[in-house]
Parts: C-alpha cells; sequence; structure tokens
C-alpha cells in the first residue's frame, strides 16, 4: 500500500547545513528509504534547504533557538515571522494531498496544532525531556493519538514518564555509502556539533594526554566555545577537519582508531555512533542515552563513567581488544536503510489504519 507522505523538517536551520544535527540524516534517510518503496515523500524545510535527490519545498522565516539551549521551566518562544510558523501553515493549505504529515521538530507547535488538522500527523520526537512544556504537550498528543509519538531509543523514552506510549524506531543508514576500513592510521575521531553539551573538551584532553591525533569534524555552532577550548589546551594534538557531506566524513572517519563521544546530556540516540560502526569504528563513549543500547560492551565499544576523561583515556588504552569487523556487523544487522524502513513503514500503517 503506497501513501503520500509530507515530512515537516526542523525548524532550526536549512536542510544542509548542519545546524539541524543529526535530525538532517535522519530525515533524508528515511525519506530516501520510503522513495525507494514507492511512497510519494515532499519535504518541508527552511529557505536554503539544499538536496541533490530530494524534493523540497522551501520555506522562508526565521530560524527556531534550539530546545538544548532552554532551561526546564522556559515558556515556549516563537520569533515573528518564524519559519516554523510559516512551515505550518504551508502544510495546513497542502493537507488535502497527503496521507499523512511526518513531523521531526522537536518543538511545542506542530504538537500542539495536532487535534487541529484533519490529516493524520506522526511526530518523531529526536531528544528526551528537557522542558516542562514540551512534555505536557508531547504526552498530551501521545494520549490522544495512541502511537503517534514515536522516539530513536528506550533510554530516550525513559526521560519521559509517558515512555509505555511512545513507538521506538531506533534508526538507520545506508550502508552502501559507508566503506569498511580494516587498517586505520593513528589517530582518534570526534563528529558532531561544536556546542558545550557536546562535552568535546573531554576528547580533546583525553587526547591530549594519549598523544594520539584527535580529528574533530562538525558545524562550529558556538565559536566562542571552540575558542576557549583551544585556549585551554594550546598543544593538544588536534585537528578541525569541518563540517564534511556524509560521502567525505566516512572517507575520514573509517581511518580513525576510535570515534570518541562525549555528550553532556542525555542523547536520544547519537546518529554519529552508528555511522562510525559502519565504517568499522568502534566507540569509546560516556554512558548516556541511546549510546548504551548501541554499544556493545568490549566488542564494539567501552562505555565510559559520563564526563570523565580518564575513563576516555583507559579506553583508548584497551582499543585493541575490540573487533572492528564486529562493529561492521552490527549495524548490518540493525542499522541499514531496510531494517529501519521496515520499523518506519510499519508504524506509519499502524496510524493510517487507526
Amino acid at each position: 500500500m503506497y501513501h503520500k507522505l509530507l515530512f515537516m523538517s526542523t525548524p532550526i536551520g536549512s536542510l544542509g547545513s548542519g545546524l539541524g544535527g543529526g535530525v538532517e540524516l535522519t530525515i533524508s534517510n528515511i525519506a530516501k528509504e520510503m522513495l525507494r518503496r514507492g511512497h510519494e515523500v515532499n519535504i518541508v524545510a527552511p529557505q536554503g534547504s539544499i538536496s541533490s535527490s530530494l524534493p523540497i519545498k522551501e520555506i522562508p522565516g526565521e530560524l527556531q533557538i534550539p530546545a538544548q539551549n532552554q532551561s526546564r521551566s522556559d515558556p515556549i518562544f516563537l520569533h515573528k515571522n518564524s519559519v516554523l510558523a510559516n512551515m505550518w501553515d504551508y502544510a495546513r493549505q497542502v493537507q488535502a494531498d497527503y496521507d499523512l504529515i511526518v513531523n521531526f521538530a522537536y518543538d511545542w507547535l506542530p504538537l500542539y496544532l495536532t487535534p487541529f488538522f484533519n490529516c493524520a500527523i506522526a511526530h518523531l520526537i529526536s531528544m528526551g525531556s528537557l522542558t516542562n512544556a514540551m512534555d505536557q504537550i508531547i504526552e498530551q498528543v501521545a494520549i490522544k493519538f495512541p502511537g503517534t509519538i514515536g522516539v530513536h531509543s528506550k533510554t530516550q523514552a525513559e526521560t519521559f514518564t509517558f515512555a509505555e506510549r511512545c513507538i521506538c524506531l531506533l534508526n538507520g543508514l545506508d550502508l552502501s555509502i559507508y566503506r569498511f576500513c580494516a587498517e586505520p592510521t593513528q589517530s582518534l575521531a570526534w563528529v558532531g556539533r561544536i556546542a558545550p553539551e557536546k562535552g568535546l573538551e573531554d576528547a580533546v584532553a583525553a587526547a591530549k594526554i594519549m598523544g594520539i591525533p584527535l580529528k574533530i569534524f562538525g558545524f562550529k555552532q558556538d565559536v566562542s566555545y571552540w575558542e576557549k577550548i583551544c585556549q585551554q589546551y594550546p598543544n593538544a594534538p588536534i585537528e578541525y577537519v569541518g563540517f564534511l557531506p556524509t560521502i567525505e566524513l566516512q572517507k575520514e572517519l573509517g581511518q580513525c582508531q576510535a570515534l570518541l563521544v562525549t555528550p553532556r546530556w542525555i542523547e536520544a540516540f547519537g546518529n554519529v555512533a552508528i555511522e562510525a560502526l559502519a565504517c568499522g569504528v568502534p566507540l569509546i563513549a560516556y554512558r548516556r542515552g541511546g549510546l548504551t543500547e548501541i554499544i556493545e560492551e568490549g566488542k564494539t565499544g567501552f562505555l565510559v563513567e559520563p564526563d570523565s576523561v580518564q575513563g576516555l583515556v583507559e579506553g583508548i588504552k584497551r582499543l585493541d581488544e575490540l573487533d572492528r569487523q564486529a562493529c561492521r556487523q552490527k549495524a548490518e544487522t540493525l542499522y541499514s536503510l531496510e531494517a529501519m524502513g521496515d520499523r518506519v513503514e510499519e508504524w506509519f500503517q499502524k496510524i493510517l489504519q487507526k
């Protein structure tokens, strides 16, 4: 059964900018797989969004501020001429042309608007519990429209009081893009938006202690934070490679001995973690969030005490215990586009049957 799907992107940044973090990769991967399966897909995204292969309707307006930068009791925030409001006004106008609208934004407005739409809406929630207002509105939708709240991991769902109402979908990648690298160079990798909640300075400190070069990939979201790290660790063996497209990233990442993952908060999933596994790169990560479900201890990586540089160092020392082939194997079994496509398609199907 083929469906007409309208994907609503994140309002934090245009697709391809890196501002949207892992959500950008998730949207394009799910869209590609649904198109491959014969569904009709259109993506609504902020102006300036680019994709070589996906149909995008660009919407102008002011970008939304990221939810990670808000405190628990903050009120909901919308700019004048908000791109989020403009995107959902467009969705309202074209809803009759679609069977299902899929919301990828971690924002209050789409959840609030759900009961006012005639078209069914699925919400793929990309973060755990961050603010009281968001928790409340997600729960309201979960109760009123059962089965429409999707999450990436059980650990993410458990940050909410309504965990049992969430559908766990994990994530997936187009594995044909990621090449397995059996023989790495002597270097470590760190991938992500460069912002305080990602804990980059811990990876830098660990690389300095071990004297192993650290390659840093990602969008400099917070330039003053980056400059502070450079001042703090002037002699650390680090190289900022930049924000690379997937094809370039996997080439560089695959040649590293391990990926260090150092989140200060509960990451819902961690797309970079499965990207690393796809290249055969093991993980040394803080025991937090979705990472605890991705890493097989002692086989595809090590989970270490959160915020412990010493823990990272100990993990780096034991790298030769890990199996790069097992890393790729794990990606092929659980995190392929086909496996994710099956999970997502089944979710859409159930929503539409209701």
